[in-house]
């Protein structure tokens, strides 16, 4: 899968080129543009996943810049990164139709979480080429067999990994238990029906570390896992 593309709308050059170093280093694809008519130009030819607009821009200021973004591109994410704090001011980005605002100063840490929180509700958990799934609190390397959370990397069997890289491609959604027996067994029966239970026992005792992260039993029917779009243990604004 291409990797995801954001678009640093940023007319300060020594804060336009450090977010496009770290966000470079977190594997994504960087445009820049320094004023609001740049970033029309921009948006309208990369068609970004996401924007990053600061407020004070030359030419248009990065309220405009999103309204007529949105005129572009109806469903388009973007996320305020701006000196501009008063609540005026964050009504105004809302009202534009962000789905994020973060004052300066800020945490480059808290910036990554929110976009990869913006962009697991507009597009679904981030799906690298080696398969890994990426969510905006915890990573599975399914390559590596692991389940990586803040503090805490988990080594998996090789079916506890086939189990859990089904069931959170589907998250939102339900699986069927006879689908996951058959994906992981090759055939539905009692013994590996009861083989599944013991396996989702040992998964959801992992998932139990995870915040927001729940895999529930449908009665009947299957399972499902629910990703909750938060953001604990996002830190406060630095320097």
């Amino acid at each position: 899968m291409a990797e995801r593309t954001i678009l640093i709308v940023e007319d300060e050059p020594h804060m336009a080129e450090l977010l496009r170093s770290r966000f470079q280093q977190e594997g994504f694809v960087v445009h820049h543009a320094a004023d609001g008519l740049e970033a029309l130009a921009r948006f309208t030819a990369v068609r970004p996943d996401l924007c990053i607009l600061d407020v004070m821009l030359p030419k248009m200021d990065g309220f405009q810049v999103a309204r007529e973004m949105r005129k572009i591109a109806p469903l388009a994410a973007f996320i305020f990164l701006t000196a501009r704090n008063t609540l005026p001011d964050k009504q105004a980005g809302f009202n534009s139709g962000c789905d994020d605002y973060l004052t300066k100063p800020f945490l480059f840490e808290e910036l990554l979480l929110r976009v990869n929180a913006v962009l697991y509700r507009t597009q679904g958990p981030k799906v690298h080429a080696s398969g890994s799934l990426v969510f905006p609190t915890f990573t599975l390397h399914v390559r590596e067999r692991n389940l990586e959370m803040p503090g805490r990397t988990i080594t998996l069997t090789a079916k506890e990994n086939q189990i859990l890289y089904i069931l959170l491609s589907n998250a939102g959604n339900m699986v069927e238990r006879q689908f996951l027996v058959e994906q992981v067994w090759g055939r539905m029966d009692d013994y590996h029906s009861r083989s599944l239970d013991v396996y989702l026992t040992r998964l959801r005792k992992y998932i139990q570390l995870i915040p927001g992260v729940t895999l529930a039993n449908v009665y009947g029917k299957g399972f499902l896992v629910t990703v909750a779009e938060s953001r604990a243990g996002i830190g406060e604004p630095g320097s």
